[in-house]
């Protein structure tokens, strides 16, 4: 028997064999990557990233850290050629280089017309179209925020790379966004649907886009998404009637580009409840935090099924190491204001309102509503649905379908002017903590819908 050890494989008698590395399946590109969602459920469906872009170092270390395949036999967190920070890096330059690299590492992949990397997909920053992200920041014109043109940058990649289906992903917000105070509502949708379109005309796409919500797509969230989708004509030509742009002008999921709803949403208890640690709300009111406030081991076994797909094999039993389940040290008050929302319908009693952002009782079920919730950058936006705190790291990325196997670089939290930045100041750096990686993610399932129905359709074309 041999067994598996990183780079050889060792038999019974101890002889050691080097492993033969296949070249890449499925190859894809992610830009503005994040902490790597997107690319996650792209992977969970048999793509294989060979070129990541993503400009925060912690979110690219987390990225990173999470992908040890392999491209010519070199694991891919390794090589530093097939990453990039600022998107503007990946000029005609820098991809002949990285297509000339892949190439010498013995990975068949070609960039341009006819080109055979199957899918390019990016989210571009979002928090000058988010109503949210906009909401926290400071008032200034959406046309002086750089992240907001960067969806030019994609279509240039794009342009170049000519991948054989490509997906831009971004917030409800974009549709109705301006660039100005005194613009016209909706202006930027415009311009970015616009911007691919024309693509679509000058180098052989199909385009089309469709608000999809996550909720629909297996997410504990209603999470509104825009997906811009695009297919080379010469895989349309192959897929027969998969796909039927007659169908409709712009909608993607009626001509069969992208996929209709798919799962529903788990609800919040069969999620969160092997990871509830009955000792935390003493804690909490007796302020024991001495040696940290955390929850190392599973309290209990993983019973759901969606407890076993966060938590695979040996990590499904109880009292397994648990990683990122730390607890905020809420104060006196604030656990008092939390408790009173968990006894009563979940507002905020008169006397613990603030001017701070309004604050949620998470639900233990749904009901027939679905979820209502969109996670974004600040886990005190909603309180536990049994216990007086807000949701650890862990919980947080389960709201986004991240399994528990997956690594977070960087600080846990922060706030401020660290994460909001001060466009009014010019100001448009932003730390880039765990809850605002995980809140500005792709939700893996969302992702994993999306990239099997890709596969679908590349099949089809014989791919």
């Amino acid at each position: 028997m041999l067994h598996d050890e990183s780079d050889i494989l060792i038999a019974d008698d101890g002889q050691t064999f080097e492993k033969e590395w296949a070249p890449v399946q499925r190859p894809m590109i992610d830009l503005f990557a994040g902490c790597g969602g997107l690319s996650l459920g792209f992977e969970q469906a048999g793509f294989t990233p060979i070129l990541v872009n993503e400009l925060n170092n912690d979110a690219r270390d987390t990225y990173l850290a999470n992908r040890e395949h392999r491209i010519g036999g070199e694991k891919f967190h390794q090589l530093k050629q097939l990453h990039s920070a600022d998107v503007a890096e990946l000029d005609t330059a820098r991809l002949n280089q990285v297509e000339d690299f892949l190439n010498a590492a013995g990975e068949a992949i070609k960039f341009g017309d006819d080109g055979n990397v199957d899918v390019l997909a990016g989210g571009p920053p979002c928090q000058g179209y988010s109503g949210i992200g906009h909401r926290r920041s400071y008032a200034v014109d959406k046309a002086e925020i750089p992240s907001n043109r960067l969806y030019e940058k994609m279509a240039g990649v794009i342009e170049h790379v000519r991948p054989r289906l490509f997906l831009f992903e971004n917030v409800k917000g974009l549709l109705s966004s301006r660039w100005t105070k005194d613009g016209r509502k909706g202006e930027i949708w415009d311009d970015v649907y616009g911007r691919f379109k024309k693509l679509g005309e000058a180098h052989g796409y199909a385009v089309r886009w469709k608000l999809v919500y996550a909720k629909d797509y297996g997410v504990p969230q209603n999470r509104p998404r825009v997906l811009i989708a695009g297919i080379r004509n010469d895989i349309l030509d192959r897929v027969g009637d998969l796909i039927d742009l007659s169908k409709h002008e712009e909608d993607a999921v009626l001509c069969g580009l992208l996929p209709g709803p798919t799962q529903s949403a788990p609800d919040l208890e069969d999620i969160f409840g092997d990871l509830i640690d009955e000792t935390v709300p003493a804690r909490l009111a007796n302020r024991d935090f001495v040696g940290g406030f955390a929850t190392g081991a599973y309290p209990r076994q993983a019973k759901t099924a969606w407890q076993r797909y966060f938590r695979p094999g040996a990590l499904a039993r109880e009292l397994h190491p648990v990683t990122e389940h730390e607890y905020s040290k809420h104060s006196e008050k604030v656990v008092a204001k939390f408790q009173a929302m968990l006894d009563g319908d979940g507002s905020v009693p008169e006397e613990y309102k603030t001017k701070k952002f309004a604050q949620r009782r998470l639900r233990r079920r749904w009901g027939n509503q679905g979820p209502t919730i969109t996670a974004c950058s600040l886990p005190d936006d909603y309180v536990h649905f049994e216990q007086p705190r807000s949701l650890t790291v862990r919980e947080w990325a389960r709201l986004q379908t991240f399994p528990d196997t997956y690594v977070f670089k960087g600080k846990r939290t922060t706030g401020g002017l660290r994460r909001a930045g001060n466009p009014k100041e010019g100001i448009f750096e932003r730390e880039v903590p765990k809850y605002t990686q995980i809140g500005n993610a792709v939700p893996v399932k969302l992702a994993e819908a999306v990239a099997k129905h890709f596969d679908t359709i590349l099949n089809k074309a014989g791919y």
